[in-house]
């Protein structure tokens, strides 16, 4: 479903709307001119370039709010990489640091840090914080409480039942490709939703 929404694959069903419009996305390009951005479940093979630096990273999508004339301006481009990754508080000598050499909790961040430049309104992350440590994954949240608090739409995707539990406003539980129902506040249990996940009983 996430692939689908980002335009990685064609959608089965269904439409899309935003801010009561709907849109039409048919590739990543047109999800990304509408705000929306996603952060994939393996950081490594499609949310970066690990050869690349952070610098190089972060700037990826975003090289025409640097150019002009098709020619990058490398002062511009190095303040806003620095501080985006300061504001995420991404741990490295440098933003000329190969991400290759990052904890996996500073990968995230680079991740994080590509599409902040952007200002997106909708934010998807498939299993954020998979194969991060404690520490780091209580940075991941407080990151994605504070974009949720400015206004930006979190869509998490998990499979780790605390994180659901302790992170999530809403859970929409999905069996086989259906949503089979929304949870939210006191109604919002580990029973509720394992429930719901196992779909519907004969």
């Amino acid at each position: 479903m996430a692939r689908a929404i980002f335009g990685v694959e064609p959608p089965i069903a269904g439409t899309l709307s935003l801010d009561a419009r709907p849109l039409r996305i048919r590739a990543p390009e047109d999800a990304i001119r509408g705000g929306i951005f996603l952060v994939p479940e393996d950081r490594r093979l499609a949310g970066l370039v690990v050869d690349f630096s952070i610098r190089e990273n972060v700037s990826l999508p975003a090289l025409g709010k640097y150019s002009r004339y098709g020619l990058v301006s490398e002062a511009q481009e190095r303040q806003a990489v620095a501080a985006v990754c300061g504001q995420l508080q991404v741990k490295a000598p440098s933003i000329e640091t190969s991400a290759s050499t990052l904890s996996g909790g500073n990968q995230q961040k680079v991740v994080l840090a590509k599409w902040l430049s952007l200002g997106p309104k909708v934010l998807i992350v498939d299993e954020p914080t998979r194969g991060i440590d404690v520490g780091a994954k209580a940075e991941i949240y407080r990151l994605l409480r504070g974009l949720a608090s400015a206004g930006v739409a979190i869509l998490m995707i998990s499979s780790d039942m605390e994180e659901i539990l302790h992170v999530s406003d809403r859970v929409a539980v999905m069996h086989e490709g259906r949503i089979t129902g929304i949870v939210q506040g006191v109604a919002c249990t580990e029973q509720a939703i394992m429930t719901l996940a196992v779909g519907p009983q004969p």
